[in-house]
């Protein structure tokens, strides 16, 4: 029986994930790199440091990456921040799932204080068993160390009495690192073939979704062990 939850933050619970989009795409103008929209969206979900080598040289981060993150950082936080709307019917998940005696834990890699934003922006204070955040890792999805560092606020549970519900592949591939079960989230714009091919054994719109389904019949939804038995029969 699935026991705990480790839920993904943004593009999961908040609509936000063309803000950090345009956030980032507007740092990189600022330190001369025109990047597509497009291919800087396709991106997120990583944290600063799996992100920028990605269009930036090692040479090129050496000298102004922290300048860049920082930047980047400020800006999000000044003019995209404010605009931010978590997805519907967060608050009554978390509630229905604690109900159920779930545990619930956050693994961001925001930072602390925009994780902190995060869960006032949901409502979701007092409904979790702890959070882990940018200043908790090393290093970033799709690398597995946010999910180990919710595994540890979580009592090192039996990975399979734990669901990683995320939006982006880097999700999927961080989870399955750790032998994690993930399910995927579509509201954070990326395709259903994208997350599954990255390993989500399920996928869903959004928590809205999640929730009509747990409540419809959560004994044969991905909360148990005998519904992801299941599953793993009808793909071989």
């Amino acid at each position: 029986m699935v026991q705990n939850v480790i839920f993904d933050v943004d593009g999961t619970l908040v609509d936000s994930v063309d803000e950090h989009a345009e956030a980032w795409r507007r740092a990189f103008l600022e330190f001369g790199r025109d990047v597509p929209f497009a291919h800087v969206r396709s991106q997120i979900g990583k944290g600063a440091d799996q992100l920028l080598p990605v269009f930036f040289t090692e040479d090129e981060l050496e000298k102004f990456g922290q300048e860049l993150s920082d930047y980047r950082s400020a800006l999000f936080k000044r003019e995209f921040m404010p605009k931010l709307r978590p997805f519907p019917q967060v608050r009554e998940l978390f509630q229905r799932l604690r109900q159920d005696g779930l545990k619930l834990v956050l693994a961001s890699s925001a930072n602390e204080d925009e994780l902190e934003r995060y869960i006032r922006l949901c409502r979701i204070e007092g409904l979790t068993h702890g959070e882990t955040s940018k200043g908790d890792v090393s290093k970033t999805k799709p690398n597995p160390d946010i999910f180990d560092a919710a595994m540890e606020r979580l009592g090192r549970p039996d990975p399979h009495s734990v669901v990683v519900i995320g939006d982006t592949p880097f999700d999927a591939l961080a989870a399955g690192k750790l032998g994690l079960v993930s399910v995927g989230l579509r509201c954070g714009g990326f395709p259903e073939d994208d997350l599954r091919t990255a390993g989500c054994r399920d996928v869903y719109q959004d928590p809205a979704e999640l929730l009509a389904s747990y409540e419809t019949s959560p004994n044969t939804w991905p909360w148990t062990a005998e519904s992801l038995s299941a599953k793993d029969e009808e793909s071989r």
